[in-house]
């Protein structure tokens, strides 16, 4: 599938979403209540994946089986994206256009900031990072939504002794003080999803990562070690982990949120086709 037509096919399956509220706007009119949205600016590990990339799982994918039925997501992720590219593609531009007073907008990225060898993605943490960051807090706060950031979430790497590493460097300590600076609501899923890999340790966290064996996925053949990507297990438990952090930091009330507790089938994640 090229590049425009995936981008495409990408904006017409957020819109959608984005427009889920349009019913409840109308209701609104009428003194019944507007549908708040979720607006995702993210990376890969986030992104909604199409039929050719199964099992791959991004969390935004997820999100929606935490979160009450008067909530919906617009997840505009995109793979590769950086909070840069994100900006110098138009993507934010076009999150914008559809965020309404009381929306929140979520903002998660790190992995492809880190890249700095390359010019169109990479990111200085103290700097650039931070000052393209300001660019998604200052257009939300503008249409009289919620930002949120969200530190990057972890990849799978363990050290000899079975410790869960870190691999992201400044850049989650950047957000962190650009958020208390700005005053943001900060979901700090690096440290959570951390936590969480040390509690499954390196065999635990297998399931939850797209590792596959040969044969076992007629699109990876030769088999998958994706240590970044998650397995629908995986993208069910960062959005859990980030529907218990939206409560607990007392963006959303626990009546917006459901299922914090509950099983959530891997049954329940589809991938559209490309």
């Amino acid at each position: 599938m090229s590049l425009t037509r995936r981008r495409t096919a990408a904006a017409l399956l957020a819109l959608p979403l984005a427009l889920g509220a349009t019913p409840a706007l109308a209701a609104a009119g009428r003194g019944g209540p507007r549908r708040r949205t979720l607006h995702i600016a993210g990376d890969s590990t986030a992104a909604r994946k199409y039929a050719d990339a199964a099992p791959e799982t991004g969390w935004g994918m997820a999100l929606p089986f935490f979160l009450g039925r008067h909530l919906t997501v617009a997840n505009h992720a995109m793979n590769g994206r950086s909070s840069k590219s994100f900006i110098d593609e138009g993507r934010l531009a076009a999150l914008l256009e559809g965020v309404r007073p009381g929306d929140l907008v979520l903002v998660q990225f790190g992995h492809n900031d880190e890249k700095t060898e390359d010019p169109t993605r990479g990111t200085d943490p103290y700097t650039t990072y931070q000052d393209c960051l300001r660019r998604y807090v200052d257009g939300a706060r503008a249409r009289r939504a919620t930002p949120v950031l969200l530190t990057p979430v972890e990849r799978r790497r363990f050290a000899e002794d079975g410790t869960a590493k870190a691999t992201h460097g400044e850049y989650p300590a950047a957000m962190r003080a650009l958020a208390a600076e700005e005053k943001v609501a900060l979901l700090d899923t690096q440290a959570l999803s951390l936590a969480r890999w040390q509690e499954l340790g390196p065999d635990g966290t297998l399931a939850y990562f797209n590792w596959l064996e040969p044969g076992e996925s007629p699109n990876y053949p030769d088999g998958r070690q994706d240590n970044t990507h998650f397995a629908p297990k995986g993208a069910v438990e960062v959005a859990r982990i980030t529907a218990r952090a939206l409560r607990d930091g007392r963006v959303l009330a626990p009546r917006d949120l459901r299922r914090l507790e509950e099983p959530v089938p891997e049954t329940w994640i589809t991938w559209p086709q490309a």
